[in-house]
């Protein structure tokens, strides 16, 4: 069975929307399997610590979740065009995976939502690739044969997936937004397997 690892911030629920809808395009894959997981807050004032266990959602991501998946999905909202704090707080954190190199020829893909049409979609997605990219993952987007890239008029990028959440973070999904976290499960999940049937 392949694992494969959604890790996702959300702030107000569009992202982990995403995530859900990735985890069943992943879970359309047969032999694969999604696992969500999340990261707490980052304060601003001081060093805080969070119970191991959050109040709703998936548990807290852990190093060795990283380290036993398969291929890696990683959602972010855009933060001024960058990853939110807690995300790259956590990735910081990665140090142990890259010395001993637990990441290296992984499958991984990004996704993220925004307030507005031009508020860094694109931007944040590339922010996301670079810690991975120094992990040395294989980092897939969305081709062009998915061909709700060309129709969309909300998210969806070449890069990655992608979502408009509006000025309130209130608006849902488009049907586009959703074919394309599907088809981005997918391909994790096909990917991560042809790479293991490659590798034994």
């Amino acid at each position: 069975m392949s694992d494969i690892l959604i890790l996702y911030y959300s702030r107000y629920g569009a992202t982990a929307d995403m995530a859900h809808h990735l985890a069943r395009g992943v879970e359309q894959v047969p032999g694969a399997q999604a696992r969500l997981r999340t990261v707490p807050p980052v304060s601003t004032v001081c060093e805080a610590t969070a119970d191991d266990i959050p109040e709703q959602g998936p548990p807290y991501a852990s190093l060795e979740d990283l380290q036993s998946c398969d291929a890696l999905a990683l959602g972010s909202p855009t933060r001024f065009g960058n990853m939110a704090a807690p995300l790259k707080y956590f990735l910081d954190s990665t140090s142990p995976l890259w010395l001993a190199g637990a990441l290296v020829g992984k499958p991984a893909a990004v996704f993220t939502s925004t307030s507005s049409m031009h508020g860094g979609q694109e931007s944040t997605l590339l922010s996301m690739m670079l810690p991975l990219l120094h992990h040395g993952m294989l980092l897939l987007g969305v081709p062009y044969t998915q061909t709700e890239l060309l129709s969309t008029r909300s998210g969806g990028t070449p890069y990655g997936a992608s979502h408009l959440a509006g000025v309130n973070s209130d608006q849902a999904l488009s049907e586009e937004e959703k074919t394309l976290c599907l088809a981005l499960g997918q391909r994790l999940a096909t990917t991560a397997q042809a790479l293991a049937g490659k590798q034994s």
